[in-house]
């Protein structure tokens, strides 16, 4: 309670006090509204369960300053008790009595020497509560002791099954160290035969990729043979067809350029038409014709500016020209198809001044396939075919043309000149033949 009630020097006792809260809070229901105090009023209406336990503050208050309402509840408590409320107003607390309900009952009723009465009650009630204190703590002691002599039994049997364990795991563990062992030395002896193994299977990849290499050279030099082959099987067939052969081709262009070859050099010694005397008839040395073999080759280096203009010069010349390689150094900047078109303004002004032979060699790979193309006349354009490249086509062309007959390659790619060079072919660099179009 909040404060303590006249006559007590402490507060109820906690059991005391929530029973006669209990027994107000009953009463409360059962009271006419006029009879109950102000203050309880709003408990009252309360349900029955909690008017003790949210207005158990309020009760007990009432109770300590309301004489009436105390009255009130002792004589309900008179009613339940009678012959407890006659021995307590005659001053004897029976001996077999609860001691909450004596400290309760003295409290209501008052009789004489009431807060006695609570006293011995409060004093009842704590040794009752050291009592059942001090059984709980035996209780729990007791427990206790069986626990740990449980518990020592258990670790008892912990330690011997440990012990067990452990000399198996040491058992264990030697088999393991020499079970490690032994893989550990098949192990090295496995390297070892893998290295050897991964040795030998390097030098086999290295001798199959070698072999593979030169199986790749080979079959590509056959492919090309073959596709030479083949070009030239078709190249006879269509001469076939037009009632002659490659062979006739050839000697008749030989037979153009000695012609052509013999009136120029007639031209040139101012001879005369006719044999006039029979001392014309011995034979004597005569100059060769002129070839590309003519042109001073010590005196002219491939990169003299007059070398174009000598080539140009001589009888039924076939002029072949590298096409990318030309654009490529003089117009590097522009599209390809716009490099194509530059060259061939330029080239039909060259044939339209020298009617030497022309023919412009394209890479088609570069395009993945050949474009269209608008040639001047007498200018012979041609494209790589798929899976070739413009220099090994710029060889056919060499190859194809007689011996002897004056033939040059205009390309600065050094490999092709050199192939050309031993095929009886001139090569000249991409930038004589652009000085020569700069001046068309």
């Amino acid at each position: 309670m909040s404060s303590a009630g006249e006559g007590l020097s402490r507060p109820l006792p906690e059991q005391v006090r929530l029973h006669v809260v209990d027994l107000a809070a009953q009463l409360l229901g059962s009271m006419p509204s006029s009879a109950v105090p102000a203050p309880l009023r709003g408990i009252a209406r309360f349900d029955p369960r909690k008017r003790a336990r949210l207005g158990g503050a309020l009760i007990a208050a009432q109770l300590e300053t309301d004489k009436e309402f105390r009255e009130i509840v002792a004589e309900a408590i008179t009613e339940g008790w009678p012959e407890l409320v006659q021995s307590l107003a005659e001053g004897v607390v029976p001996p077999a009595a609860d001691p909450v309900v004596v400290a309760a009952a003295a409290y209501l009723t008052r009789p004489p020497g009431w807060p006695e009465m609570v006293e011995l009650a409060r004093e009842e009630l704590e040794r009752s509560a050291d009592t059942a204190q001090e059984s709980a703590h035996e209780e729990v002691v007791r427990r206790l002791r069986d626990q740990l002599a449980a518990q020592k039994a258990q670790a008892k049997s912990d330690i011997e099954r440990l012990r067990e364990q452990l000399k198996a795991a040491r058992a264990e563990n030697a088999d393991l160290r020499r079970k490690l062992h032994d893989a550990r030395r098949r192990a090295k002896e496995a390297e070892a035969v893998a290295a050897e193994m991964t040795a030998a299977a390097e030098e086999a990849k290295a001798a199959v990729a070698s072999a593979t290499s030169a199986m790749e050279t080979e079959l590509r030099r056959t492919r090309e043979r073959l596709a030479a082959a083949e070009r030239q099987l078709e190249a006879a067939r269509r001469a076939a067809r037009e009632g002659r052969s490659i062979e006739d081709a050839r000697v008749r262009l030989l037979l153009d350029a000695l012609q052509d070859a013999a009136a120029g050099l007639r031209r040139e010694l101012a001879l005369p038409s006719t044999i006039s005397r029979p001392a014309d008839t011995v034979a004597a040395v005569s100059p060769d014709r002129p070839s590309v073999s003519g042109v001073p080759a010590r005196a002219l280096a491939d990169d003299d500016p007059a070398l174009l203009d000598q080539l140009l010069a001589l009888p039924q010349l076939h002029l072949i020209i590298d096409g990318y390689n030309v654009t490529k150094t003089g117009y590097g900047t522009l599209t390809l198809a716009d490099q194509r078109d530059r060259l061939m303004t330029g080239l039909g002004g060259l044939v339209a001044q020298t009617r030497v032979e022309v023919t412009c060699v394209f890479d088609g790979a570069e395009l993945n396939g050949p474009v269209p193309v608008v040639a001047p006349r007498g200018v012979r354009v041609m494209f790589s075919a798929p899976g070739q490249i413009a220099d090994d086509l710029i060889r056919q062309l060499v190859r194809a043309e007689p011996v002897g007959r004056a033939i040059a390659v205009v390309s600065s790619d050094r490999e092709v000149a050199d192939s050309v060079r031993r095929m009886g072919a001139r090569p000249v660099p991409s930038s004589l033949l652009l000085r020569r179009l700069s001046r068309c």
